[in-house]
């Protein structure tokens, strides 16, 4: 029996219906206002259990029958205002999860982490437009590049490795952008809305990226394995943001964006964002830390994963062919 927390996000979901076609038994922990629309096709085929990550009591009681645990649930996001509770619930969260685990005797627990949680460091002697390498070994350091949502992901792990060092079987991964079919007002997915309203501009820098679906297997194989005490970057590849939006443009039929933010429209703009979601109470589109990050061309190593499990990534323009055609099926 395999518990997912975050079972209804783009992560979760995807990773239950992997485990299900697998022939696992899968029990979903969600809360009692939680959207279910990225599980309608295998919702009565989850053991559904109410809780949250930030109530012990309810978390404790899922556990019960419990062999393997997948731990996705957290709150993403790069708006000040979010901050707070995105430390709550990434930190304290998985510290809960933690422990629970540990009193419960759970044989396994992957824990959804993110690249960010490798830390963004630029080296002393950096030349604009050099590509930095981080893979697996990267030590976080603090630096201005490092998100809000970068510490929480980063002192969660730190969690998890507590666990570890007290008896905890659990396995990491540090997935890059995750592309997949889901809500485009949400998540990542979003890029794939502003590639459709055919935007004039679009940003410097890159992107890495890896696919759901490999993603999924991933967790799968690795939780199935007996691999314990490692983390792993899944990243698939990098591509510039203009080949990106020229890409995922033409899958769409939409015209791509064909001018580069400029550093100085960037700064702007994230003011502009700041003071739009002040006053409307709104999620902004760009913030600070994302305006500035996007300058920069990161690269996640994915050669242990490669290695260890002999795995290959889907390419680019499949994942986003596949993408794409699910997102225009739903807006039609």
């Amino acid at each position: 029996m395999v518990l997912i927390t975050g079972i209804t996000g783009l992560v979760g979901s995807f990773v239950a219906k992997h485990f299900l076609d697998k022939g696992h038994q899968v029990a979903g922990f969600r809360r009692a206002n939680s959207d279910l629309s990225l599980v309608t096709d295998i919702q009565s085929q989850i053991h559904w259990l109410e809780g949250d990550v930030l109530d012990v009591l309810s978390l404790e009681k899922a556990l019960v029958g419990i062999d393997i645990v997948i731990h996705a649930a957290a709150v993403v996001s790069f708006a000040p205002k979010d901050a707070e509770l995105m430390n709550k619930v990434n930190i304290e969260g998985t510290a809960n999860v933690v422990n629970a685990c540990l009193e419960a005797g759970i044989r396994k627990v992957c824990f959804i982490s993110s690249v960010a949680a490798l830390g963004r460091k630029l080296p002393q002697e950096y030349v604009e437009g050099q590509q930095v390498t981080l893979n697996e070994k990267s030590t976080w350091e603090e630096d201005p590049l490092n998100s809000n949502y970068a510490k929480s992901k980063y002192l969660a792990e730190m969690e998890v490795w507590r666990g570890v060092a007290e008896g905890l079987n659990a396995v990491i991964v540090n997935p890059s952008v995750i592309l997949g079919e889901a809500d485009w007002n949400k998540s990542s997915t979003q890029l794939f809305k502003y590639a459709n309203s055919e935007p004039t501009y679009y940003p410097k820098g890159s992107l890495n990226y890896v696919d759901i679906l490999d993603l999924s297997e991933c967790v799968y194989q690795l939780v199935t394995s007996d691999i314990v005490g490692e983390r792993f970057v899944l990243n698939a590849g990098t591509i510039s943001f203009q080949n990106f939006f020229e890409k995922v443009s033409q899958s769409l039929g939409k015209k791509a964006p064909t001018k580069a933010v400029s550093n100085t429209i960037s700064e702007i703009l994230w003011r502009v964002e700041a003071l739009r979601s002040w006053l409307t109470g709104s999620t902004p589109i760009l913030t600070k830390e994302t305006a500035r990050s996007s300058k920069f061309n990161f690269y996640f190593d994915n050669a242990k994963i490669k290695k260890q499990l002999n795995f290959n990534f889907r390419s680019f323009d499949e994942t986003i062919t596949r993408v794409s055609q699910n997102l225009l099926k739903k807006q039609a």
